[in-house]
């Protein structure tokens, strides 16, 4: 199996810069173009919660990644330009990858490498941030396990914290950079305790906080709890958020979104 990154040719359209910092110029020609809903133009990206880690997150021109991807979205008719994955746990990954994908994405070491990525899809930049992650049943450490993928598009910095184990460091903070949305876990254990969860949280101030990873109704309460009085809270009711860099909440919200596969 090939995993597909690095920087590619140019594209027609360039991307509003994000606050993160700056990266690599350029792009990737578009193959498929695979919108999940109304065109958006190049200041709005689209986030829609698909399941347990997985989002859609869509950008101009249908340019579409898809985070913690199982094989699974929804409507098989929907390509994404790129998935990332994450193998803490079968339900971050596959094995059969659908082979129209031309990017996949792997978050862990390969050939005794950590995982690492800048892909520029013109509309999309997509990069990764490793951490470590536990072995199993929580014994020892594996290096460089996890991935946090950072996407920039629309001039937005969002994140996704992945199966964070670790509350990261200062280099790894600042190779995040400063990002507006953050999609977190909150399982309370699973990757990491509420309150260590909220730690990481804190420190990346992002503006939206939308939580995932949740496997039921407590956990999500125990962290919305947890977050009171540092961050509002909004009940988005349904599985989709439009975002810009001119409708960002003055303040840090907490977004709950409600999963939903792409019809």
């Amino acid at each position: 199996m090939v995993w597909a990154s690095g920087p590619m040719p140019a594209a027609a359209q360039e991307r509003i810069a994000s606050n993160c910092f700056a990266l690599a110029q350029g792009g990737a020609e578009r193959v498929w173009h695979a919108a999940i809903g109304e065109p958006l133009d190049e200041a709005h990206v689209r986030i829609r919660y698909l399941a347990h880690a997985s989002f859609a997150i869509e950008a101009q021109g249908g340019t579409l990644a898809v985070t913690d991807y199982t094989g699974f979205i929804g409507n098989p008719d929907v390509v994404p330009d790129v998935v990332t994955m994450n193998n803490a746990h079968s339900t971050h990954w596959t094995s059969n990858p659908d082979p129209r994908i031309p990017h996949v994405l792997a978050g862990w070491p390969e050939n005794g490498a950590p995982a690492f990525h800048e892909l520029d899809l013109g509309a999309m930049l997509v990069r990764n941030v490793t951490t470590d992650t536990r072995g199993p049943f929580g014994e020892g450490a594996r290096a460089d396990g996890n991935s946090i993928f950072v996407f920039e598009a629309g001039g937005l910095c969002i994140g996704h914290l992945g199966h964070l184990h670790q509350i990261p460091d200062d280099a790894q903070y600042a190779a995040i950079g400063r990002l507006d949305v953050v999609m977190v876990p909150v399982d309370g254990g699973y990757t990491m305790s509420t309150a260590a969860m909220g730690e990481v949280v804190s420190r990346l101030r992002a503006s939206v906080v939308i939580p995932m990873h949740w496997f039921s109704g407590a956990s999500l309460e125990t962290f919305l709890a947890e977050m009171e009085g540092t961050f509002q809270v909004v009940e988005v009711g349904g599985p989709d958020l439009m975002l810009s860099q001119q409708d960002l909440p003055g303040s840090p919200t907490i977004m709950v979104l409600e999963p939903e596969y792409i019809p």
